[in-house]
């Protein structure tokens, strides 16, 4: 969630933290309206990602009816597949101690690609460049002081189009979760952009202060603050809301499948112990040679000696096509998906990446060189020990498959039956691949 609020006529404070799902913003003024705002825990703008993946009926259903009113949902970049008309409302004016503010909304570019595209046949996606523009060209001409980007694009993306849009002040971004110390400042045509991430799953708090003179902004300060939850009381009218939801499935989720051994987590830019425990399963479960697991960067730790819950399970694997498959894939066909992936990550255009870590690999060994161009990145895979040969075809399971008619047990449904029958799981070995190629560079790792 992000909170915009003005503490005085010339000062904007910007607050940012990029949720599991998309990306919002909270907006109030100093005063009665601030402490109605905070008792209501309200979400006044956001955009979307995962959302869409609810498909497009429900989301319109969404946006028109349960949150009319109460959020705003912006996105310029989703417009229809017919005619190029907006789906969303692109921005939104608010006037926040004295001050003019416009906040343009940019869901997930890539949507129809990371996702299954028949959930939103309907609709496009992009950057869409020359579109936000013209957006935030409008709101200036608005009478607009402050114009601020809440992006689901990405850091890298956010860098790249920071360069190149002008009469943005600040990019708050969400989807690769990173928790920036201090914002970048991205010089371009039109002045500078302040480019920030605050991590994910509320873990910090961004606190961004701008000045604002003579209709301009002239001076900021920033700081990420860590969130330490377990100090600080929970909300009583939200803890009810949870509460009341949460009663009809507490027994499920509460049922204890195992008790883990080692450490699990989901973290890593090319695996993490949480996807090793995924992989395993489903490779005795399916009697696959090898497994593929989604790159996600979602799900909560669980320490040494802790039970594995149902809700652990279905937290880290909880997304609308959740289905696991079984297929037959020859060496090359492997080779060519593991490229794929990997091209979407290390594209040395930061417009051509679509964020995430490299799909996490079980069974097979390979060696990864990032900085080769597409189709020499993945080399010397191999198969207990053998060369992966390219016309042989091998038993491959995977999950949260994105083509349309793809079926299958859901994977948590898979991993939950493995774990009742371990009751027991020792740490995991990770399967990573050897990297060639990045010395010295520490952000891959």
């Amino acid at each position: 969630m992000r909170r915009l609020r003005a503490e005085r006529p010339d000062a904007l404070l910007l607050d940012g933290g990029d949720t599991w799902q998309g990306s919002g913003v909270s907006l109030w003024t100093k005063g009665a309206d601030m402490i109605e705002a905070c008792k209501a825990l309200g979400v006044d703008a956001m955009t979307g990602h995962w959302e869409f993946t609810y498909g497009a009926e429900r989301v319109e259903q969404a946006v028109n009816t349960e949150l009319a009113g109460r959020t705003e949902f912006l996105a310029q970049n989703v417009k229809t597949q017919d005619f190029g008309d907006p789906v969303f409302k692109p921005y939104t004016m608010r006037t926040l101690g004295g001050v003019p503010v416009a906040i343009v909304g940019q869901a997930f570019p890539y949507t129809p690609i990371a996702n299954p595209r028949y959930m939103m046949a309907e609709w496009t996606f992009g950057i869409q460049e020359e579109e936000l523009q013209k957006v935030v060209n409008e709101a200036r001409a608005k009478g607009a002081q402050v114009v601020v980007l809440l992006s689901h694009n990405g850091m890298d993306v956010d860098l790249k189009l920071a360069s190149r849009v002008r009469g943005i002040d600040a990019i708050l971004g969400g989807h690769t979760h990173d928790g920036v110390p201090q914002p970048t400042v991205v010089r371009n045509a039109g002045g500078q952009t302040l480019v920030a991430n605050s991590g994910s799953n509320s873990k910090f708090l961004s606190v961004l202060d701008l000045e604002v003179k003579g209709g301009k902004v002239t001076g900021y300060r920033y700081r990420l603050l860590p969130v330490f939850a377990n100090f600080l009381p929970a909300d009583d009218a939200m803890a009810q809301v949870i509460a009341k939801t949460r009663a009809p499935y507490e027994k499920k989720l509460g049922e204890r499948l195992a008790v883990t051994e080692g450490l699990l987590y989901r973290r890593g830019n090319f695996n993490g112990t949480f996807d090793q425990l995924i992989l395993d399963a489903m490779m005795e479960v399916k009697g696959a040679e090898i497994a593929f697991s989604p790159g996600f960067r979602w799900g909560t730790t669980i320490l040494p000696g802790q039970p594995i819950t149902f809700e652990h399970v279905m937290d880290q694997t909880a997304i609308t096509y959740p289905y696991a498959t079984l297929s037959e894939l020859t060496g090359a066909q492997i080779k060519e998906i593991l490229e794929d992936v990997a091209d979407n990550l290390f594209n040395p255009d930061p417009y051509k990446q679509q964020g995430g870590d490299m799909v996490r690999v079980g069974g097979l060994a390979y060696t990864c060189v990032p900085n080769a161009t597409m189709g020499g990145r993945i080399v010397d895979m191999r198969l207990a020990g053998k060369p992966l040969e390219g016309s042989r075809k091998y038993k491959v399971a995977g999950w949260a498959p994105v083509a349309e008619g793809a079926r299958g047990e859901p994977i948590w449904e898979v991993v939950s039956g493995w774990l009742r029958d371990k009751k027991t799981v020792p740490p995991r070995e990770l399967n990573l691949p050897r990297l060639k190629g990045i010395e010295g560079n520490p952000g891959i790792a």
